[in-house]
């Protein structure tokens, strides 16, 4: 494999009305040719503002402090805006979480596609319909011809998520953001959108970036898997060392939320992830761990190896 995208000691904030407060602390991570990296992590624990600055699109009050974003050996962070216009959809598409909201309810599937393949590959006429109804077809839309003449409001959202993984794929993106792209979706659906997905990663050696909670879908679809807490990777693995040997205290208490059929109930992490607001010395994850130590809360541990893995622990010094 090679590498294709790398993210290098990666720091955001956001400027509120009390200051800037940091919320993304030196993020790491790689992505290769042909594979799939899975983020994870309860809501608010930076997943979502990381990858969204690979393309440049981060909220209002949002500041990359300082960092790298190196695609095919050019730092994306150097880029104007009219530079990423040619990355965005065409180098490095999005599947926004959202599929229900995604497409323009005023224009149909073919004329949204029309639009993405003219802008990105200068395609028009007859060759770009071509193109248009071959996308459609590569995620098993059926009648993809006469898909083309219908309007977002009459597909279901598992419909409409494959319109947009076809964008993707009629612009012969390199990679593929996937932004918890099974919300909303029933679970029968969910299976369908993450096989095709597996499918265009093999047949066209495509680079997936999976943001998610759901460790399921994860322990089937991922090669490696980082793990964030308030802005941080704790622990970065492959598939097998994470879910056979997980290091994090974190990681473990992820793996440890299951739903108790006798009682109908969720084993839960007690409290909540830390805001960007909040002041916490030391590990931030220390309030909720179970292996809480002194240090833990006097210092803020590291990435660094254990075994085969990395983590961010001082259960390994």
């Amino acid at each position: 494999m090679s590498k294709i995208l790398e993210v290098k000691n990666l720091n955001i904030g956001f400027n509120l009305a009390d200051g800037f407060r940091q919320a993304i602390y030196d993020v790491n991570f790689s992505l290769e040719k042909g594979e799939t990296l899975a983020i994870v992590g309860e809501s608010g624990c930076g997943k979502t503002v990381s990858t969204m600055s690979i393309l440049q699109l981060l909220p209002p009050g949002a500041q990359i402090k300082s960092g790298e974003i190196i695609y095919n050996g050019q730092n994306l962070l150097g880029f104007n805006q009219k530079q990423m216009q040619q990355i965005r959809g065409k180098k490095i598409a999005l599947i926004p979480q959202d599929p229900m909201t995604s497409l323009n309810p005023l224009y149909t599937i073919g004329n949204q596609l029309l639009e993405v393949i003219e802008l990105h590959q200068g395609l028009k006429g007859k060759e770009a319909v071509e193109v248009a109804i071959k996308a459609l077809e590569r995620v098993k839309i059926p009648d993809a011809k006469e898909k083309m003449k219908a309007y977002p409001h009459e597909f279901s959202g598992g419909m409409k998520q494959r319109v947009i993984i076809a964008m993707a794929l009629a612009c012969n993106a390199e990679i593929i953001i996937a932004d918890e792209p099974t919300t909303a979706l029933d679970v029968t659906v969910q299976a369908q959108i993450m096989e095709i997905l597996r499918e265009i990663k093999e047949k066209y050696n495509i680079s997936i970036i999976l943001i998610t909670h759901d460790l399921g879908i994860v322990a089937q679809n991922a090669d490696k898997i980082a793990v964030m807490y308030a802005g941080r990777i704790v622990e970065y693995a492959s598939n097998a060392q994470l879910f056979n040997a997980p290091k994090h205290p974190y990681t473990k208490a992820l793996l440890n939320v299951i739903l108790d059929i006798n009682t109908d109930t969720v084993q839960t992490i007690e409290g909540h992830p830390p805001s960007i607001t909040d002041d916490i010395s030391g590990c931030p994850f220390h309030p909720r761990c179970k292996d809480c130590m002194e240090i833990c809360i006097q210092n803020d541990p590291c990435l660094k190896p254990v075994g085969a893995s990395m983590a961010a622990c001082h259960l390994y010094d």
